[in-house]
């Protein structure tokens, strides 16, 4: 499945909150059995859901996150015997055993990631899902049994080692194929798919200022520092503690101590990690109802208030923006001539359609370069905050009041339009008072006309 992950924000939710299951499994007992003299791990299985639901590249990155968290817990000075060849610092070929703990790992991503991208695009893709997740246990046993038998012959395990199937093994293929299946049939289901487009929805997608920024970023830098004070001390005090029972702490007993909270701390930030991202998906899918209680039901147009937010939020948004003074935009009243004769000779009905017909009207013009609301009965606005030249705009209120003539067979319908031509920021007071100005100007001259003012 190949992505373009701009603007993708559930799908970096998603991929999130996996990329975490697999650092916990990399880091705890979750994803390993341990059956001397060497693990079996499952800590593969994340990196074979991600491949099937994102891509090579994505399981790739999968990989590398379960191969450093290999490396690292391969690093301690009490693992088993064979677990020691996964580290760099307990052997005598570390080029060897970052490939092996690492390499074999990112490959092993990669090529599940191919694997699913194939099967994606064929006709019987749940029978080629079910395989593909089948030969995903034997096909890491196989790499990572392979390059010990080639980078570390005297382990005793090689290529071969990985036909030998005991009962664990068939129970971690089962495991992988149900956690295939089912992530794949709960993200591709009708209530994930709808709050896909909820998160991904532009109208909702949160814009952070350089200052929102930089303070998240020294927030977290400042909490990192935190857990890493609170890691070495917890580990000093557990040596003091053995201290105090009467058991001498060694300067490799204190090492693993110290390893031990480290890996600790790992999987704490990742489960916190999942935590926030779980609210953040929350907190998403309520802004949107009350984004969706904001709407005018009528014609699908954002409501007075929200426009007037939206409009406001604009004017934030460009303090992050080099040269905002040199920044330009425009803003739209749109008054309907004889509304009310409408309604009341051609019939409610006929008044809603043209409003309805008005606004698509609108969207489909000026959707792209801002947003569009109902401000009254028979009023809309239009904020343009996107680059739009003068020529450009006059040749769009052009057609739109072309467009709109043609809606009843009755009668013609027209517009009265101001436009204020406004340079970021201007607070929302100013923007009303000189675009009404330019509305009440327009209205002046006749029908079906427009009027712009500058600053």
């Amino acid at each position: 499945m190949k992505l373009k992950w701009r603007g993708l924000q559930f799908e970096h939710y998603i991929l999130g909150i996996l990329l975490a299951v697999e650092w916990i499994m990399s880091f705890t007992f979750l994803g390993y059995i341990h059956i001397p003299p060497i693990s079996i791990t499952t800590a593969h299985i994340p990196i074979v859901v991600i491949a099937c639901l994102f891509g090579p590249v994505e399981s790739s990155v999968a990989g590398l996150f379960f191969g450093l968290g290999s490396m690292y817990k391969a690093s301690a000075l009490y693992v088993m015997l064979g677990d020691r060849i996964f580290s760099p610092f307990q052997t005598d070929f570390p080029i060897g055993s970052i490939l092996l703990s690492v390499g074999t790992r990112v490959l092993f991503g990669f090529l599940m990631g191919c694997i699913f991208k194939i099967v994606n695009k064929s006709r019987y893709k749940w029978a080629g899902k079910s395989l593909a997740a089948l030969i995903a246990t034997p096909l890491h046993a196989l790499l990572v049994y392979g390059a010990m038998g080639i980078l570390f012959p005297e382990s005793g395990f090689n290529y071969k080692s990985s036909f030998r199937w005991g009962v664990n093994d068939y129970a971690i293929a089962a495991i992988c194929i149900l956690a295939v299946i089912l992530s794949d049939i709960i993200y591709h289901s009708s209530f994930v798919t709808h709050y896909k487009n909820v998160i991904n929805d532009s109208e909702l997608r949160q814009h952070w200022s350089v200052k929102m920024k930089m303070s998240l970023f020294i927030i977290i830098i400042f909490v990192f520092c935190i857990a890493a004070f609170s890691t070495i001390y917890f580990a000093s005090r557990t040596e003091y503690m053995f201290g105090v029972y009467g058991v001498k702490v060694t300067k490799k007993i204190a090492q693993d101590i110290l390893h031990l909270q480290v890996q600790f701390l790992a999987a704490m930030i990742s489960l916190n990690f999942i935590l926030i991202v779980i609210i953040l998906m929350i907190y998403n899918y309520m802004k949107h109802r009350e984004y969706m209680g904001e709407m005018d039901a009528l014609t699908n147009v954002m409501g007075r208030r929200l426009f007037l937010n939206y409009c406001t939020k604009c004017q934030n948004d460009r303090d992050d923006i080099d040269n905002k003074s040199k920044r330009k935009g425009w803003f739209l009243f749109i008054d309907i001539h004889w509304f009310k004769q409408i309604n009341d000779t051609l019939g409610h009905t006929v008044g809603d359609e043209t409003l309805k017909q008005i606004a698509e009207s609108l969207k489909n013009i000026f959707s792209s370069y801002g947003a569009v609301g109902r401000v009254g009965g028979d009023e809309f606005a239009v904020i343009i905050n996107e680059k739009m030249t003068k020529e450009q705009l006059e040749e769009q209120l052009k057609k739109f009041l072309l467009d709109i003539s043609a809606i009843l067979p009755e009668r013609t319908v027209s517009c009265s339009i101001g436009v204020y031509h406004f340079g970021f920021p201007k607070s929302q007071k100013e923007l009303l008072t000189r675009t009404d100005d330019a509305l009440y100007k327009a209205k002046e001259k006749g029908r079906a006309c427009y009027v712009i003012l500058d600053e």
